[in-house]
């Protein structure tokens, strides 16, 4: 029977599913964040672009307007007054926001996730884990109490003892199995070589995106694991998840093997099994820090002298057990090649990707890659 848009089935009703309505504050906000992200976190410059988009679109009403809009964002604590040292000051977005940003990156990218109980992810070995496997065995000393299974360990005793006079004793004990579960530690390198944005083609702001979304994976989804983000040009260095929102290009050659040495120290100094980089990077390694703080760079090809080097450090990460991911956003033939030899000498894996899905792909690789077996 139905009745306009319900139906009825089995005693259920069901009804066509209508989107909840945005409000105007939402329906802004979500805009906001997109352009946020591209302006690297510049409000002033943010709110201009939201001003020639309300012009020509038409995104507020009288009812409605633009600066409705950043009130709002005030009372709701996404953006606040900042005063600086000389007195001046302005208007800058909070860490609310920051979080809002990587929230929107990771439902963009790897859809809507809910957040995990305990954030470890199985292995296939049995041990003490929090999975189970719908296997028994005997209790052993050492075993959790609440790993015992009281159903089957109440059947063994009524087999055992008969159900007269009821007995229960230790050698009826069965717990059930379960998976180890291990953890991940993991480097995210992003080239912010001026490369990133040559040819009028925005690059950084998917590669921004990407390190966003995986940081908010890895933090609600599996927090026991470690996520370290790293920039690379012609140096490297660290830089907080709350940086990422902010993080531009500057006029820099590719130095790779200042990124890969960083992201090796780093995870030399995590106690997790399973260790891994991902590598972002549009360009060609081109630049090489000399002992004597000397740079050498050379933009015009694959040079040898960079290129071995790079090679050398590939090897070093295997030996290592790191297995590095590159993400190579371009399809020149002689980066493939550099690319192929460099993942040979790492035993890695590479992916010749445009931007568009660049995210899915590091999201899949994540998955799989977390998956390792521990060897006691």
């Amino acid at each position: 029977m139905e009745k306009k848009n319900e139906r009825i089935l089995g005693g259920f009703i069901f009804n066509k599913y209508d989107k909840p309505e945005e409000s105007p504050f939402e329906k802004l906000f979500e805009i906001f964040k997109e352009i946020i992200t591209h302006t690297s976190g510049d409000l002033d410059e943010a709110l201009d672009w939201m001003k020639q988009l309300d012009k020509e679109y038409k995104l507020t009403t009288e009812d409605y307007t633009l600066e409705d809009f950043v009130e709002d964002l005030k009372k709701k604590g996404y953006i606040k007054e900042e005063i600086e040292d000389g007195g001046n000051g302005g208007m800058t977005i909070t860490a609310k926001t920051e979080r809002a940003i990587r929230q929107q990156a990771l439902e963009q990218i790897f859809g809507k996730l809910k957040k995990g109980n305990s954030g470890n992810h199985r292995t296939s070995q049995i041990g003490r884990g929090d999975e189970h496997t719908g296997d028994f065995r005997n209790y052993q000393f050492g075993d959790s109490l609440s790993r015992i299974s009281m159903t089957e360990s109440l059947k063994n005793a009524q087999v055992n003892h008969g159900i007269g006079d009821f007995n229960l004793t230790e050698d009826d004990l069965v717990v059930e199995e379960t998976h180890y579960k291990s953890q991940m530690s993991t480097v995210l390198m992003i080239d912010i070589s001026h490369s990133m944005i040559l040819y009028g083609e925005d690059r950084i702001t998917p590669a921004k995106k990407v390190a966003m979304a995986l940081s908010e994976l890895i933090t609600t989804r599996y927090p026991k694991d470690t996520l370290d983000i790293l920039v690379f040009g012609n140096d490297a260095w660290p830089i907080s998840i709350a940086e990422l929102p902010y993080l531009k290009v500057g006029p820099y050659h590719t130095n790779t093997v200042a990124g890969l040495e960083l992201a090796m120290d780093l995870l030399r100094r995590k106690r997790n099994t399973n260790k891994q980089i991902f590598m972002i990077t549009d360009g060609k390694p081109s630049c090489i820090r000399e002992r004597d703080g000397s740079y050498y760079k050379n933009s015009m090809g694959l040079d040898p002298y960079v290129v071995d080097k790079c090679y050398n450090m590939a090897r070093q990460a295997r030996k290592l057990k790191i297995p590095i991911t590159t993400f190579m956003i371009a399809q020149d033939p002689y980066l493939t090649r550099f690319v192929q030899e460099f993942t040979e000498a790492n035993q890695g894996k590479a992916f010749y990707t445009g931007l568009k899905g660049l995210g899915e792909m590091i999201f899949e690789d994540y998955e799989l890659n977390r998956k390792k077996r521990i060897r006691g």
